[in-house]
C-alpha cells in the first residue's frame, strides 16, 4: 500500500471555502477510484495548511485513478474552482510498512 498527500497552502482566509468545495471534490474522486480519502487541516505549523490524504494499493493503481480523475469532465470543471484558492503545493508518496 501507498499513501499520497498532496498537500496544499490555501490563500489567506480561504479554508471554508475549501472545505465547501471538497464535499464535491470527493464525490469526483471516489468516482475515478480514489476509495480512501481524508481531509486534514493545521492545528500549528504554517497557517491554511490544507491536505488531502489518499491510499492505494501501488504507485500504478493511483496512477490509473489520477488518469481517470484526469480524463473527468467533472473534475476538469470543478478543480479550477479549487486551484484558485491555492498559492502553492507540493505532493509526498509513502510506503507503508506493515509490522
Amino acid at each position: 500500500m501507498i499513501l499520497i498527500r498532496d498537500i496544499f497552502q490555501l490563500k489567506f482566509g480561504t479554508a471554508k471555502e475549501a472545505k465547501a468545495l471538497w464535499k464535491d471534490g470527493f464525490a469526483i474522486l471516489r468516482k475515478a477510484g480514489f476509495p480512501d480519502i481524508r481531509i486534514l487541516t493545521d492545528m500549528t505549523g504554517t497557517y491554511y495548511t490544507f491536505v488531502l490524504e489518499s491510499q492505494h494499493k501501488s504507485l500504478s493503481d493511483y496512477e490509473e485513478s489520477a488518469k481517470r480523475e484526469a480524463d473527468s469532465t467533472e473534475w476538469r470543471a470543478w478543480y479550477p474552482k479549487f486551484a484558485a484558492l491555492v498559492e502553492t503545493g507540493r505532493r509526498e508518496i509513502f510506503s507503508i510498512v506493515d509490522l
